[in-house]
């Protein structure tokens, strides 16, 4: 397989081919779902497109708990099937798909109860094991284990020694959820998908009451093109009902949004080599494990404001604060939170009140002839949502098309990655490149390093770390922009790396040092540097005060204080 580009030559390509010729299969939205059903359609030889109106990931999928899960709660709900599928998918990505994003990580769970509870939950991660394995794609993890008081204490120092009673011991899998979706994106271009993003569907072309394609704004200069699909597929999450509504039909559900916000703390700030899984009235709370940090969530609470920057409020982070600090000999405090963010799910409606009791299932409907909706579901479930809204598409298109095979179809990076993983220390050696920073490379792009290591090679101060955030090399963000997508200051910032949530000052210390990286790659001129910088401080500031605003109404109102990036 050829490697794609995704840089801004191959962006207008995409949108002038997409205008040329009648698609396949237009995807609208760059999401998880989005993206991975613009590669399911891809290799089954459909000529496809994904526009995405914003970044890609820019929503819900760069937001999330960054964990490629079975759903452990969901066993307590009876959900079977959806804990199974999900078990079968963690494996699938872990071993086969996308073993370079995809990573063990371990959860302690303590337990407060002698006796019964005990039992109660260790019965249910034993099946949770039991599924995992008879999935067929299960033993790429080790199973879980009982832990005595002073063995938990050992794993996990951090934990108040009266929090518990003794624990368990599991697994899941983690990835960085952005570049995970760029990952599918870059992968879908390979096998021939025509991608942009930064395209905004500002309305549908109608035939009758069939929908024949969809008319497209380039966001970055304002042209509009008219691009004809024999079939479209709507997987723009929670923004599913505004895209329904630009043909005037709602369609045949509603998805409702779910707040969750999450915490990032320093490494040292929680003494554990485990993650921590906790109860709480509502959910449960994750302490998950992120390099040389923690991430610290989840809330879950209903949402119906500004959907583009969803806010976390100063309650939000007191509840995380609270959470957390009821089972920690050492609690955390507002100066120990490095980075915060804000995600919505995007939840099926039912006849509850309450987002923690709507389904997390996904649903297919076509509620007019060539226009397919997706939505609800699961990150750990993309794949298999993105089969299920192809095979539907499929049945409004005249012709035999093959069964889908992203079963066997592995991401970007990858092939040769274990191989090249193997031989770290030699590519450390040959490149001048401390063994940690190959292992680094390897573990965000896998077999694709060795692009990033070409440009080090044909210019070696990009070999150097950023100077306020040297996790990352500056190599990585040129390739961003060259080979990633990347537009603006903001999706290098917050999506192709962390940096945004990864460091005390929120990005802002290191945005001049990645604007003027960006700018070669991408044609800027000074001026243009200058607005991506102080839209970027902007940005920072605006969800700094509304973090420290007491409710959603005050903290949306805030964060809507800085408005997006104005075009080129």
């Amino acid at each position: 397989m050829r490697t794609a580009t995704l840089g801004p030559a191959r962006r207008a390509e995409a949108l002038a081919r997409m205008a040329e010729r009648e698609l396949d299969i237009l995807v609208v939205g760059g999401g998880v779902v989005g993206a991975g059903t613009a590669l399911d359609a891809a290799t089954r030889g459909l000529f496809t497109g994904l526009v995405e109106a914003r970044d890609w990931a820019s929503g819900t999928s760069s937001r999330s708990s960054k964990l490629i899960h079975g759903g452990l709660r969901y066993l307590e709900m009876l959900d079977f099937a959806l804990v199974r599928e999900a078990l079968k998918e963690r494996g699938l990505l872990l071993q086969r798909l996308a073993p370079h994003l995809v990573k063990p990580v371990p959860f302690l769970y303590p337990l407060a109860h002698r006796g019964w509870e005990r039992w109660y939950a260790g019965s249910g991660v034993a099946l949770y094991d039991a599924m995992s394995v008879s999935s067929g794609h299960g033993r790429g993890l080790p199973v879980h284990r009982h832990l005595s008081h002073k063995r938990a204490l050992q794993v996990a120092p951090c934990l108040k020694k009266d929090a518990l009673v003794g624990a368990l011991q599991y697994y899941d899998a983690q990835m960085d959820d952005a570049r995970y979706v760029m990952t599918i994106v870059r992968t879908a271009a390979a096998y021939g998908a025509q991608v942009a993003n930064r395209a905004r569907v500002v309305g549908f072309l109608r035939e009758g009451e069939r929908v024949v394609g969809a008319r497209v704004q380039d966001v970055e200069t304002g042209g509009e093109y008219e691009i004809r699909a024999r079939q479209i597929v709507n997987a723009t999450g929670v923004w599913t009902d505004d895209t329904q509504a630009l043909i005037g039909e709602r369609g045949q559900f509603h998805v409702r949004a779910s707040k969750g916000i999450h915490l990032v703390v320093p490494k040292d700030r929680i003494h554990s080599t485990t993650g921590l899984i906790l109860r709480t009235e509502k959910s449960v709370l994750f302490v998950i494990p992120w390099g040389r940090h923690w991430i610290v969530g989840t809330t879950d609470t209903d949402w119906d404001l500004d959907k583009a920057h969803p806010a976390a409020s100063s309650a939000d982070i007191d509840y995380l604060l609270e959470h957390v600090n009821s089972v920690l000999a050492t609690p955390l405090t507002r100066d120990d939170v490095e980075g915060v963010y804000a995600g919505l799910r995007p939840l099926l409606a039912g006849e509850s009140d309450a987002t923690s009791k709507l389904s997390r299932e996904h649903t297919v409907a076509h509620p007019v002839p060539g226009l397919v909706v997706i939505a609800g579901g699961k990150y750990t479930t993309y794949r298999v949502m993105a089969k299920d809204a192809v095979d539907e598409a499929v049945h409004g298109l005249d012709q035999r098309v093959a069964e889908c095979v992203t079963e066997d179809v592995p991401l970007a990076g990858a092939e040769g990655y274990k191989a090249l993983w193997n031989a770290r220390a030699r590519i450390a050696a040959r490149t001048g490149l401390h063994v940690a920073r190959v292992e680094h490379l390897l573990n965000r792009y896998g077999s694709l390093a060795e692009e990033l290591l070409e440009l080090v090679v044909a210019d070696p101060a990009l070999g150097e770390p950023l100077t306020a955030a040297d996790d990352y090399l500056r190599a990585e963000v040129v390739y961003a922009c060259t080979h990633e997508g990347a537009r603006h200051l903001d999706d290098v910032l917050t999506r192709r790396t962390r940096i945004s949530i990864e460091t005390f000052d929120r990005g802002t210390r290191s945005a001049p040092e990645v604007a003027a990286l960006m700018a070669p790659a991408l044609g800027w001129d000074e001026d243009q540097i200058e607005k991506e910088i102080a839209h970027y401080e902007k940005r920072v500031e605006a969800e700094r005060e509304s973090q420290r605003q007491p409710d959603d109404l005050t903290a949306d109102a805030a964060r809507l204080g800085a408005p997006d990036i104005v075009p080129l």
